[in-house]
């Protein structure tokens, strides 16, 4: 009988130009990619991404305006009695610790940040309500900086459906697609991922006879978590 032979692990250099053509694929899909909670400035987005645990970004939306024109700058929403921001967000879920962390994080940019949302890594995830996850969102999108990618269910599945992680843990995702993926283009790599899982390859029934990624995703046992 003639021997199995082995498959060959891809080198570093050939995962990242596979990375680098999904990403092309990606792209040319999803032209318009961008963040989907609507926001004017980087305090808005705070809000909104914090508002957006456990929430869906289109209901995030409807509650945000109405939130803004009462609360227009951190000085004003960490001026506000809690159970006023409580029902300014209730529809949002876990509104009690959302409203915590909004006023507390509305306090500490006043107070120590010259009302001004910070721009680093460390000052961000020292604010209420925000780890890694939504100061990658605001840095990203708010200043322009790609310090890391955003890794949301959407993101954390697909690149374990796309072999491009084989952990479950966020951090460990997003230190593997850093390591793929070039800085220049981490911010929009989550957004291309999570339109294209709410789109196609969704975490139920990915629709993989319409995906432009068939002939290079290995999907023989999808769907997977």
């Amino acid at each position: 009988m003639p021997t199995k032979t082995k498959p060959t692990t891809p080198t570093p250099q050939q995962q990242k130009r596979r990375a680098a053509r999904i990403y092309k694929k990606l792209t040319t899909l999803y032209p318009d990619a961008h963040c989907a909670l609507t926001h004017r400035n980087p305090y808005e987005l705070l809000i909104a991404t914090i508002l957006s645990a456990q929430c869906t970004d289109a209901r995030v939306n409807t509650v945000t305006p109405p939130l803004f024109k009462k609360y227009p700058n951190p000085k004003a929403l960490a001026d506000a009695p809690l159970p006023d921001i409580e029902n300014a967000i209730r529809s949002t879920g876990f509104y009690r610790n959302k409203a915590k962390s909004l006023k507390g994080a509305a306090q500490q940019i006043t107070t120590n940040h010259q009302g001004r949302v910070p721009q680093t890594m460390d000052q961000l995830t020292a604010l209420p309500g925000v780890a890694r996850k939504t100061a990658n969102v605001v840095l990203g999108n708010a200043f322009n900086t790609n310090h890391g990618v955003v890794v949301d269910t959407h993101v954390g599945r697909l690149a374990r459906r796309l072999a491009f992680t084989k952990h479950k843990d966020p951090t460990k995702v997003e230190k593997d697609l850093t390591q793929l993926f070039p800085q220049k283009n981490w911010t929009q790599l989550a957004h291309l991922l999570i339109h294209h899982g709410r789109s196609l390859c969704t975490a139920r029934k990915p629709n993989c006879q319409q995906c432009p990624l068939t002939n290079t995703c290995p999907k023989t046992d999808l769907p997977q978590p």
